[in-house]
């Protein structure tokens, strides 16, 4: 149930190698191309449109780096390719866009991003983009519904669930109780069968992931990297980071 050693062979750049203060926005072709300079694998975010596509971008909605508001979900892939963003003249790309651009070169991990309402579309299209794709790349989500669906989808490629110690905090009080539950000590593990688990760095130690890690087989990622606490942390009980802020 490992993933692939070129997984942790290299840290992963959140949102890409992305720099505010240098106009380099995250989750943007400029942030990928920087990750990509600096051989550095990327994780990016895929939200559904309208129409079905998978549109590189991390938020539900429209507003914190964009000149416009609104959900993803209710835009086609063309209105959202024609949102302007701040600080940058970049589009948004779809997930198409992004594997044309990396062809291959260094690691993309996909988080899918949920709504927590069973739509697989988003991870169907995901399975449709990565089955012509010959580049290394790996699937996960919060959502374990989601990590089944790539696992019944996409079976060729490695999945991982993202996950913390806690779930009680004011991002997830959209969820129900029994939702927010069912994502606690990867209980889901046996029937997602995730290849690694993306961590947040902060609740290591934790058993489930240690669990994971060292009786079941998993690599073991912590997210998001940002202080030299955090990477010796994460040097102590990962394989590898996720990172932004800085360059390792």
């Amino acid at each position: 149930m490992r993933a692939p050693d070129w997984l942790t062979a290299r840290p992963v750049a959140h949102r890409g190698l992305h720099d505010i203060s240098r106009g380099i926005v995250e989750n943007m072709p400029g942030a990928v191309q920087a990750a990509i300079a600096g051989n550095f694998s990327i994780e990016v975010d895929i939200q559904l449109s309208a129409d079905g596509e998978a549109m590189v971008h991390h938020d539900h909605a429209l507003g914190r780096l964009t000149e416009e508001t609104g959900e993803v979900v209710e835009r086609t892939a063309a209105e959202l390719r024609a949102v302007k963003f701040k600080d940058t003249a970049e589009r948004m790309m779809s997930l198409s866009d992004l594997c044309a651009m990396v062809a291959g070169r260094v690691p993309l991990v996909i988080e899918v991003k949920s709504h927590f309402g069973g739509d697989r579309r988003l991870a169907k299209r995901m399975a449709e983009v990565l089955a012509s794709y010959d580049g290394p790349a790996v699937g996960m989500s919060f959502d374990p519904d989601q990590v089944l669906a790539l696992r019944e989808l996409l079976p060729s490629r490695p999945r991982g669930i993202v996950a913390q110690r806690t779930y009680e905090d004011e991002y997830w009080a959209k969820l129900t109780q029994q939702q927010r539950d069912s994502m606690l000590y990867l209980r889901h593990g046996f029937q997602t069968q995730p290849h690694f688990v993306a961590f947040k760095v902060d609740h290591l130690p934790a058993p489930a992931p240690w669990i994971a890690r060292n009786v079941f087989g998993c690599a073991l990622l912590g997210w998001t990297v940002r202080t030299s606490e955090q990477r010796t942390r994460v040097g102590q009980y990962a394989d590898q980071m996720i990172f932004e802020g800085f360059v390792p």
